[in-house]
């Protein structure tokens, strides 16, 4: 086997710099040649949005951008329907590797159920923030005469009264009856005596006003049983919306004092 000549120091920095070239070609080889080979060459992709989208539809849709997915977590969101995504990581336009995951929050499937809070008896505002904070929204307000200027008196959902612990679908909305005050103007109370009770009482609440008291009052020669024998206040009394006429009926057969 031929020898390598060093007698000379210029052999010998000869043979120097031939490893030094070597060692620096392997050291690019390695960085630039194997590693980006290894590492699917470098190449990179764009994650795409995918926030909104049914979950059951993204799958394909990153697969073709060479992505995969997880979901990480479920949670409720008003408005939102079942399973779409709401959020991702990493965040859309991020720059990463073939192949990477995406780690994804959808909406649940089933939409919980909360118990209904008790907003009666609070201003209107007070009552949206308690339902804000149970998870459910603030649908109409219907005003009505009432004492209670601005105060809740009642609580509907669907259209029928919601008493407080019946359970309510999460993000539902409530619709409230408020209170809106008596105001200045005044009328004639009207005359009730002589009318049967259905009748009184659907002539009292058309006037603007509340039922009161319902006594019973002993029956009389001119009066047929069940018919109005006396009203509180008087008819033409002054009187304002929203307030109440006690009404006294005469006694039917049968009825105990």
């Amino acid at each position: 086997m031929a020898k390598i000549s060093t007698n000379s120091l210029k052999d010998l920095l000869t043979h120097i710099g031939i490893v030094a070239a070597l060692m620096l070609a392997f050291f690019l080889a390695f960085f630039f040649v194997y590693l980006p080979f290894t590492t699917n060459h470098g190449q990179s992709v764009t994650v795409p949005d995918v926030q909104k989208m049914d979950v059951r539809k993204i799958g394909k849709f990153l697969d073709e951008r060479d992505l995969n997915y997880e979901v990480s977590d479920c949670t409720f969101v008003t408005n939102l329907p079942p399973l779409a995504v709401i959020s991702q990581y990493p965040k859309p336009g991020s720059k990463v590797k073939e192949g990477r995951k995406i780690y994804v929050t959808v909406v649940m499937q089933t939409v919980p159920v909360i118990k209904m809070p008790k907003v009666t008896d609070m201003s209107h505002k007070s009552a949206e923030l308690l339902l804000k904070s149970n998870g459910l929204l603030l649908g109409a307000l219907r005003y009505v005469p009432d004492l209670a200027h601005g105060s809740v008196l009642k609580q509907f959902y669907n259209g029928k009264e919601i008493a407080p612990g019946e359970d309510v679908p999460k993000g539902s909305r409530i619709d409230l009856e408020v209170g809106n005050g008596l105001g200045n103007t005044t009328f004639p109370a009207p005359s009730v005596v002589g009318m049967a009770e259905d009748e009184a009482e659907f002539q009292i609440i058309g006037a603007g006003l509340k039922i009161g008291q319902r006594l019973v009052a002993p029956p009389t020669e001119d009066q047929a049983p069940g018919t109005i024998v006396k009203q509180n206040p008087l008819p033409g009394h002054s009187i304002r919306v929203g307030e109440e006429i006690d009404i006294w009926v005469a006694e039917q057969s049968g009825t105990e004092n």
